[in-house]
């Protein structure tokens, strides 16, 4: 019940709208449920130019109707008839239109909200949630889950209220007519809810199971279409292709297995009304051959049971929906209940301008998964204007290290500190604006190229975009571009080599002219051609910053202020490099293998 509030909660927000659809969808199921099952017995009254009898009891108005009806010519009640026909039709028909019309707005306005609050709290979410989680099942939330809770609600709740109030209104025509017949038959009604129930609890774990099992095949889709580099280099199209026809089976066969439950709904119902509908005519048939009932009254009573039946199967059709949205719903408040690690604080600070230095003070910090720590009692103090270098083996926390400052992460002893201010106790937004990062692992959107440099710098001009690739040697090889800056490189720059991507991200940092540099390995993966330019564009961006660069190349660590040596999460070694190669053995070890030349 608790997760069923939570599914409905996402209607709160368009209550009004969604309360004059449901007064809408009333209306027409109320003309929907009168206009057949009146046919009946004014048909019998006009062709068979008979009373129509109703049992002893029916309430007074019903009776005073019936009278008026008696008392009319049979081609007087045939002149009116077509015409009240067409009246009901038109009037039901404006308020079908204005019921799902209003459903189906309330709906995408829901299904909006959902997919804003979740990419939302995305954003929000701190580093650690994405190493934990794979993209494609993140997609699948926002894509497959929410689409089962919009089918839920523009098509589920609108059959609820419908099918509900047809039910309410055969119920109140079936009672009127002969309450002893409709006791029993609603006393008996209540039976077909127990398989129903069962039916719609095997829903809801194959539904999970299915979205589970979507996710899957999103990750591997957006896995094999992100990497197909890496797939052709290594001729695996086959394997690939097997491990998707793998998930893709799994997902047939538990699609299967819900359709297969869900079309048990239908011929439950029938069966169930057809028990009723011979119990019907073994009771009241005598009562028409006694004539103490007509048989337009008979047949007026024995089609508002039958049709019951309709509307019993849509409402078990809307149970599996909901069953499935609910497993969806799960899913979705998996993301929604999560909180960030690293959070802003209510009072943040706006942090101003750096002016003397960044500390880590007694810093440890270990990821949650893991439980041995990747830095241990770092202490370090980096001044306004130092190049300071990070070495040390692959493992050793030199990139979470530099993760710490921006608060990606936060520390889980100690502190980090800007000119004394704790790091935690500033907004994100002014903190992170003083820190420019340029990483090995370049991400490139699928845009032009100006809109790539321009990237956190919104409010540049044109100049100061070529002004900036020009600084960063990228201008040239835009300039030869079909479209110049307005170019699309398309997905993660992929119309461009290495060397340019990283190009086009350093011509986004100079853009951004941020007084605190993090150089992550920018170069590493470069052949030599594209290092010399990459390298000279780094060179420039250094000149006038605070910058932190890890495992650069020897050029840059030889000419660092001070070079910080890790080894298993501490700091083994700290001084300028001639220092170092007396003192530090590790740091001797790594020159001589990774630096010299």
């Amino acid at each position: 019940m608790k997760n069923y509030l939570k599914l409905l909660s996402f209607l709160k927000a368009q209550k009004r709208l969604f309360l004059i659809a449901v007064l809408a969808l009333f209306v027409s199921s109320f003309f929907e449920g009168i206009q057949y099952t009146i046919l009946i017995p004014l048909t019998d009254r006009i062709f068979n130019k008979k009373q129509i009898v109703f049992p002893n009891g029916v309430p007074e108005f019903v009776r005073h109707i019936v009278d008026q009806l008696n008392v009319m010519e049979p081609a007087v009640l045939l002149n009116i008839l077509p015409w009240a026909i067409v009246i009901l039709m038109l009037v039901k028909h404006a308020f079908v239109y204005v019921s799902s019309y209003l459903m189906n707005d309330v709906s995408q306005r829901v299904i909006r909200d959902i997919r804003d609050r979740l990419y939302t709290k995305i954003q929000s979410f701190s580093l650690d949630y994405f190493s934990e989680r794979r993209t494609g099942e993140l997609l699948s939330r926002i894509t497959n889950d929410v689409a089962v809770i919009e089918n839920a609600i523009s098509y589920g709740v609108t059959d609820l209220f419908r099918q509900s109030f047809l039910i309410l209104i055969y119920v109140t025509i079936a009672f009127s007519i002969h309450f002893k017949a409709a006791c029993v038959v609603f006393f008996i009604l209540p039976l077909i809810g127990w398989p129903m129930s069962r039916i719609g609890a095997k829903l809801k774990k194959l539904s999970r199971r299915t979205q589970e099992n979507m996710a899957d095949v999103n990750s591997i889709l957006l896995e094999t279409i992100s990497g197909v580099r890496v797939v052709k280099a290594f001729s695996t199209e086959q394997h690939e292709i097997g491990r998707f026809r793998v998930k893709n089976q799994e997902a047939y066969k538990l699609r299967l297995k819900s359709v297969k439950r869900m079309l048990l709904m239908n011929p439950i119902t029938e069966i169930f009304g057809l028990f009723c509908g011979i119990g019907i005519i073994l009771w009241m048939g005598r009562q028409v051959m006694d004539e103490q009932l007509s048989f337009g009254v008979f047949a007026f009573f024995l089609s508002s049971i039958l049709l019951i039946i309709s509307p019993l199967k849509k409402l078990g059709n809307v149970n599996a929906m909901t069953q499935q949205a609910l497993a969806a719903n799960e899913r979705i408040y998996d993301v929604l209940d999560q909180q960030p690690t690293v959070q802003e604080k209510p009072n943040a600070m706006v942090l101003s301008a750096i002016q003397r230095n960044v500390k880590l003070e007694n810093v440890s910090f270990r990821y949650e998964s893991e439980g041995v720590p990747v830095l241990q009692n770092i202490n370090l103090e980096i001044k306004v204007g130092e190049l300071v270098a990070i070495v040390g083996p692959t493992g050793t926390g030199k990139s979470t290290l530099a993760n710490l400052i921006p608060r990606f992460y936060d520390v889980t002893q100690g502190c980090v500190t800007v000119d004394g201010q704790d790091v935690r106790d500033v907004t994100f937004e002014s903190l992170r604006h003083q820190i420019g990062i340029v990483s090995q692992e370049t991400f490139l959107f699928n845009d032009t190229v100006g809109a790539n440099i321009s990237y956190g710098t919104p409010q540049a001009t044109q100049k100061e975009v070529e002004t900036a690739a020009q600084r960063a040697y990228a201008h040239q090889f835009i300039s030869k571009m079909p479209e110049g800056y307005q170019t699309i490189i398309g997905d993660r720059g992929f119309r461009l080599s290495g060397g340019e991507k990283q190009r086009i991200a350093i011509a986004r940092a100079i853009l951004r002219n941020p007084p605190i540099l993090i150089l992550d390995e920018a170069t590493s993966q470069l052949d030599s051609e594209s290092e010399k330019f990459v390298q000279e564009a780094v060179d420039k961006l250094m000149v006038g910053r605070t910058v932190i660069a890890i495992a650069h190349r020897l050029s840059t660590i030889r000419k660092a202020n001070k070079i910080v040596v890790l080894d298993k999460g501490g700091i083994v070694g700290l001084g300028p490099h001639e220092q170092l190669l007396t003192s530090c053995n590790l740091y001797k070890r790594l020159y001589e293998t990774q630096f010299q030349q």
